[in-house]
């Protein structure tokens, strides 16, 4: 449990920044259920309702009929971060992650298609709505908010392609280490078996003012919160199933459950 208190640098009330829910159980799910334990107050902000996702064949699917998936979604959120013990959750655009003196508002889940590689693309009937279809001066506004009005200490989202290439969480991507940048947090990506560690790259050669990036790669063992991190993707019987050690997911992609996750930190200097 000693460990718990070294992650992400020591800092308290890290804000994990996810496209969707179920997102933020299946990639860092051990991580929240260990920080809510040792009272380090992790904040988790939903960015989208996940509108667009497929449901589970099954009679859940007449649930969805009937309430309509954004609902039921937001219902499964409520229950895995109750899994998780994680009790400070908001949704962009709604407050505190809505900047000052506008209305709330509703971005809706992008959708995607299945491009070259396994890799998702941008899907091509998408909403005026949608995340990624709203100016992102206003999306990065509202993140700004809800980092700043929540004491972030540091900021954890997915790599800069999204980890496999969701355009929702591309663009968590960008606007959670623009804000880190803005309010100069660290910045964690979420390291999963698609998105590798990438080398640094140096100071030198052409090319004046270029990144220059310090990486670390922080392993969190969460074995002793792993059936907290079960339980919570339990939540999600609309879009996935749990078969022993490993999510099936409604297209039948199978993904080990993961009892170390990985985290790397990119820093500009």
């Amino acid at each position: 449990m000693s460990d718990v208190a070294k992650w992400f640098g020591g800092r308290s009330r890290v804000l994990f920044v996810h496209a969707h829910p179920d997102d933020e159980s299946i990639t860092t799910g051990g991580t929240l259920a260990a920080l809510s334990e040792v009272g380090r107050e992790p904040l988790l902000i939903t960015l989208t309702r996940g509108e667009r996702g497929e449901v589970v064949p099954g009679p859940l699917q007449g649930l969805v009929q009937a309430h309509g998936l954004a609902v039921v979604r937001q219902n499964e959120l409520k229950t895995a971060l109750g899994m998780l013990g994680l009790e400070r959750h908001a949704f962009l655009g709604v407050e505190p992650a809505r900047a000052e003196d506008l209305p709330p508002v509703i971005y809706e889940d992008s959708g995607m298609a299945w491009g070259a590689g396994g890799l998702a693309t941008a899907a091509v009937d998408v909403s005026a709505d949608a995340l990624t279809s709203v100016p992102a001066v206003e999306v990065l506004n509202d993140l700004l908010a809800g980092a700043y009005l929540s004491g972030a200490q540091a900021i954890v989202s997915y790599d800069d392609g999204g980890g496999y290439g969701h355009p929702d969480h591309v663009l968590a991507h960008r606007i959670s280490r623009a804000v880190a940048t803005a309010l100069g947090l660290p910045f964690w990506e979420i390291v999963s078996g698609e998105s590798a560690p990438i080398p640094s790259t140096g100071s030198g050669g052409e090319g004046a003012g270029s990144e220059v990036e310090s990486i670390e790669i922080e392993t969190h063992d969460v074995t002793p919160w792993l059936d907290r991190k079960v339980a919570a993707l339990r939540a999600y019987a609309t879009q996935l199933t749990v078969d022993g050690d490993e999510i099936v997911h409604v297209g039948g992609q199978r993904q080990a459950i993961d009892a170390l996750e990985r985290f790397r930190l990119r820093k500009l200097e």
